[in-house]
């Protein structure tokens, strides 16, 4: 195409395929946006440049983009013949590719519009953005601010005080092709849990449940609540799994997502690149490594059923609680009337005496 924009070794690109397959665009990226000169534009939407031109002096004198905020030049160098001629190049930003797109009357619009508004705006601004081309050339496309970030991030991720299998998806949200509709991450989403769970009881949450949940142990077996370890049981904490885990297993479970985040902060300070199918690879790794079982199902028992049978236990669970304590006070105002009792009743040696 005339209007090439520079190599991947002297600009930072990605490549846009039309759903056809027909046509793939080269697209810069520069200050944290997309950028396409007009050629590329028609290209991708089945049109004529003239068109393009068209539809752009529309837009600016419509005042529904402007000129300085959405076009630039940029130096294009090429060879004729035996010597390099430079010409600057008009190019576009996202903002414009989008109005164009609305008022490309093609399929191809469409298919733009819908990738850029759900995935390229997105991740551009988060900074996580690529395809496989440059997944293939990572030391060119992704440079020290990428990795800088991506640390920084990690960091947050292991100073943070989420529950453990969060961390472990929060890890993988930072994966460079990362998108949250990806059938890849539903099923990881749902699944991590239960793997971290399975590696380290040989149980799901809701066989974890099932199991331990049990009305005539000491506190229904939790091992810990949210006003543990001397408040009150509360019917939402008999269905966290989490809860039913000891200290030793707890430990067990938090050097595993630790070794997870070791290994993503060397990852990030070596410049490497993770997708979100090397994470999902990475865990089931770890955990063999460890020599734990990685779960291969979903498990014997729904956790609707295992959540139905610990709110049950829970219920009997109350109702003995309820009995102790009307034989034996334990409010901070039963207390007090006990020890005012105490105090205004004779000692029994002094009245012995």
């Amino acid at each position: 195409m005339a209007d090439d924009l520079p190599a991947p070794s002297e600009g930072k690109f990605l490549f846009y395929d039309t759903e056809d397959g027909k046509t793939r665009v080269q697209v810069l990226l520069e200050g944290r946006t997309c950028w396409m000169p007009q050629g590329h534009i028609a290209a991708l939407f089945e049109t004529t440049p003239q068109n393009i031109t068209q539809h752009i002096r529309n837009i600016f004198s419509d005042g529904e983009l402007s000129e300085s905020a959405t076009c630039k030049n940029y130096l294009q160098v090429q060879k004729e013949g035996n010597r390099e001629v430079n010409r600057n190049l008009k190019i576009y930003n996202l903002e414009m590719l989008i109005a164009i797109g609305y008022r490309v009357r093609s399929t191809r619009g469409t298919q733009f519009r819908k990738w850029a508004t759900q995935t390229l705006n997105e991740f551009l601004v988060k900074g996580f953005v690529l395809d496989d081309q440059r997944l293939k050339a990572a030391e060119t496309t992704f440079g020290e601010d990428y990795f800088d970030e991506l640390l920084e991030r990690i960091r947050d991720i292991r100073a943070s005080e989420r529950r453990f299998y969060q961390k472990i998806t929060d890890i993988y949200a930072t994966a460079a092709d990362y998108s949250a509709d990806a059938e890849i991450t539903r099923t990881f989403f749902a699944t991590v849990q239960n793997k971290l769970e399975w590696a380290i009881t040989g149980m799901t949450a809701a066989e974890l449940i099932r199991s331990r949940a049990d009305a005539n142990e000491p506190h229904m077996g939790l091992k810990t609540w949210k006003n543990s370890p001397g408040g009150k049981i509360r019917k939402a904490d008999v269905t966290i799994a989490k809860n039913y885990l000891s200290q030793e297993e707890l430990s067990n479970l938090n050097r595993i997502v630790t070794m997870y985040l070791d290994y993503a902060e060397d990852q990030a300070k070596r410049g490497n690149v993770m997708t979100m199918a090397q994470w999902v690879g990475k865990l089931d790794g770890f955990l063999e490594f460890n020599g734990r079982d990685v779960l291969q199902n979903a498990g014997k028992v729904e956790k609707k059923v295992a959540d139905a049978l610990a709110i049950e236990q829970f219920e009997q669970y109350k109702a003995q609680q309820c009995r102790i304590e009307a034989s034996h006070p334990v409010s901070d105002f039963d207390r007090f009337v006990d020890d005012v009792k105490r105090l205004d009743s004779p000692n029994p040696e002094e009245t012995n005496e």
